[in-house]
């Protein structure tokens, strides 16, 4: 008998490049050799019920800059994480990520997180230097991904 649970699950992560409206070809941006395929791991697309977009993918060794995300805002709020893939020293990113929030640089070399709340401006988002493969995901607090277009006010 079946469980009447299984919709909930996802047991294939389908590619969901084209959810990620802020980066590569969708925001003008070359898709940078050093990142691989982003796979959706839970999402309304899959399963209808979620309230949340969550993606991720590998990236990849790395020895000059490159600039992967552009800088945009969304409605919603979103945790950024990226994890390191040594056993060892769950700290040890083994990259060097820039990032950006209001326009503040925010440079990263271990594991962990950011929460950018809703209308946060945040990126650009690109790496320094990546010296073995580490995993990013992005979790959206939302059913699906989007940003808004982002106007400047006067005062900044």
């Amino acid at each position: 008998m079946s469980s009447p649970y299984e919709r909930l699950f996802v047991r294939k992560m389908q590619n969901c490049a084209d959810d990620l409206v802020n980066e590569g070809a969708s925001a003008g941006v070359a898709e940078p050799d050093n990142i691989g395929e982003a796979l959706a791991l839970v999402r309304s697309q899959d399963v209808p019920e979620s309230q949340i977009h969550m993606t991720y993918c590998w990236i990849k060794e790395c020895s000059e800059p490159v600039h992967w995300v552009n800088e945009h805002v969304h409605d919603y709020d979103e945790v950024l994480i990226w994890t390191g893939n040594n056993p060892d020293d769950p700290h040890d990113l083994g990259a060097e990520i820039y990032f950006d929030i209001e326009g503040h640089r925010h440079v990263v070399t271990q594991s962990g997180s950011v929460y950018i709340p809703a209308g946060t401006r945040h990126c650009p988002l690109g790496f320094n230097r990546v010296d073995r493969p580490f995993r990013f995901s992005a979790l959206s607090l939302a059913p699906t991904y989007a940003n808004r277009d982002y106007v400047p006010t006067t005062s900044e």
